[in-house]
C-alpha cells in the first residue's frame, strides 16, 4: 500500500524533475494520438531508451497545459497495487488533468484495467514500459482492443547522426558501432551506465519480477548471448556450458531476456510453424554499446556487430524476419503484409575468397522467394553485381543504415 499524500508528492516532485528536463532530439517514431479519445497508446522499450522524453516531447507537441505525469517506477511507489488507484483516483479528480501520462507503469499487476477504466471516464491516456509483454494478446483481451501499441529504441544511427552532429561516413559508423544509441549514455560515455543498465534489466525487470532463483545461470547466459551475437543458438545446447538441467528453463530465460528487449531471436524461415521452432535461432543485442563494454568474446567481431546493426535497423521497419538457409544462406528475409519484400546479405568485406558464398546464399534466397532484387550490405564497399540474371546491390552500411 501507498498512501495518498505519498503519491501526490511524487507527482509534484516528477512535474518539477520533468520541466528540467532537456527535451532532448526529436525521436524518429512519431506516436498516434488522433485516436486518444478512445485508445490509449502504449510505447514500449528498454529501459534508458529515451520514453520519458518522448512523453515529455508529446506534451509540448500535444500542448498538454492540462495533464498528470507519473513514473511508477520509483523507491518511493515500490508496493504500489492495484487497491492504489483508488487513491490516484482522488488526486486526478482535484487536478482535473486532460490527459493522464503513467511511464513504466508494467510495475504495477493489473495496470490494464485501471487504462481501461481511465478511458471509459473519457480520459486520454499513454503509458510506457519497459516489457514487451505490454505488446502481447494477452494486453489487447484486457483493454479489449482499445490501443495502440508502438516500440521506442535506442538511437538508430540517423538518429545518432543528428545527435553528435556527424555525416554518414564510415567513421561515424564505426563510432556508433562502439557507442551505440542510448541516449543518457552518448552525453556522457561511462561505461558504468551500460554495466548498471544491463544489471538493473537482469536484477530487477527478469529475477525479481520472475521470480528466478539462480541468478548467477541467468547471467551467465546473458554474458553467452553478448559474446555471440549473430549466431544460431538452441535452448537444448546451450544447457550444459550454463549447467543448467532443464531445457524448460532455459526457454523460459530467453523469453524473459526478450522481453526484456535486452536480446531479439530470429527465427529460420519455414512454412512450417513447427520447423520454426524446432530449429536454431539467431540472437541479437539490443544495443551493440552494450556488446562492446559488456561482451566476453576476445574476437573484434565487427562483421557479426554489423549484422546486430543491420538486424535492428530491419526490426524497426518490418513486422517479420527470418534468416534463410536451403541450398546456401541468406542473413535477413524482411516481411511485409505476408510477402516477402527485402532480401539482405550481410558481408563486412567483400573479397575473391568470400563474394561467391554469399552471393550464392542471397540468389538461393531470391530465386526460393521470386524476388529479382537483393542486397550484400558492407562496412565500406559499394557495387552492382548481376548473378543468372538476379540484380545485386552491394551497399556500404552508412548509407543502407539511413534508408527509411
Amino acid at each position: 500500500m501507498v498512501l495518498e499524500n505519498v503519491i501526490k508528492l511524487v507527482i509534484d516532485q516528477q512535474r518539477s524533475q520533468l520541466n528540467q528536463k532537456d527535451l532532448g532530439l526529436s525521436r524518429a517514431l512519431v506516436p498516434a494520438t488522433r485516436s486518444l479519445s478512445s485508445h490509449a497508446l502504449i510505447i514500449s522499450g528498454i529501459r534508458r531508451c529515451g520514453k520519458s522524453t518522448l512523453l515529455l516531447q508529446m506534451m509540448q507537441s500535444m500542448n498538454a497545459d492540462e495533464y498528470l505525469f507519473l513514473n511508477f517506477d520509483t523507491p518511493q511507489l515500490y508496493g504500489f497495487s492495484t487497491t492504489d488507484f483508488t487513491r490516484l483516483d482522488k488526486i486526478i479528480a482535484i487536478e482535473k488533468p486532460d490527459i493522464l501520462f503513467f511511464d513504466e507503469i508494467q510495475v504495477v499487476v493489473g495496470w490494464e484495467m485501471y487504462v481501461r477504466q481511465k478511458l471509459d471516464e473519457g480520459f486520454k491516456v499513454i503509458a510506457t514500459g519497459s516489457n514487451a509483454s505490454m505488446l502481447s494478446r494477452e494486453l489487447g483481451s484486457r483493454l479489449t482492443g482499445r490501443h495502440i501499441t508502438q516500440e521506442l529504441y535506442p538511437f538508430s544511427y540517423g538518429e545518432f547522426l543528428r545527435f553528435r552532429q556527424l555525416s554518414a561516413s564510415t567513421e561515424s559508423l564505426q563510432n556508433y558501432m562502439k557507442l551505440g544509441g542510448f541516449p543518457e549514455f552518448l552525453k556522457v560515455e561511462d561505461n558504468e551506465q551500460l554495466i548498471m543498465l544491463y544489471d538493473d534489466i537482469l536484477v530487477r525487470d527478469i529475477v525479481a519480477r520472475y521470480g528466478i532463483n539462480d541468478a548467477l545461470g541467468l547471467k551467465r547466459l546473458a554474458n553467452y548471448l553478448l559474446a555471440n551475437i549473430a549466431n544460431r543458438i538452441t535452448a537444448t545446447k546451450l544447457k550444459q556450458p550454463l549447467s543448467v538441467g532443464a531445457t524448460s528453463t532455459v526457454l523460459n530465460w530467453l523469453s524473459h531476456l526478450e522481453f526484456s528487449y535486452l536480446f531479439g531471436f530470429m527465427p529460420m524461415f519455414s512454412y512450417s510453424t513447427k520447423a520454426q521452432l524446432i530449429n536454431p535461432r539467431k540472437v541479437y543485442a539490443i544495443d551493440t554499446g552494450l556488446v562492446h563494454v559488456l561482451s566476453l568474446s576476445k574476437t573484434d567481431d565487427r562483421g557479426r556487430k554489423l549484422e546486430n546493426l543491420v538486424y535492428l535497423h530491419l526490426r524497426q521497419q518490418y513486422s517479420e524476419l527470418y534468416y534463410f538457409d536451403d541450398k546456401g544462406e541468406c542473413d535477413f528475409v524482411a516481411f511485409k503484409n505476408g510477402a516477402a519484400e527485402a532480401l539482405i546479405q550481410v558481408c563486412y568485406d567483400l573479397t575473391p575468397e568470400n563474394l561467391d558464398r554469399e552471393v550464392k546464399g542471397l540468389t538461393a534466397a531470391m530465386k526460393f522467394f521470386n524476388l529479382n532484387k537483393g542486397t550484400i550490405v558492407t562496412f565500406a564497399d559499394s557495387d552492382t553485381i548481376e548473378a543468372e540474371g538476379y540484380q545485386i546491390e552491394v551497399a556500404p552500411a552508412f548509407d543502407f543504415l539511413c534508408r527509411a
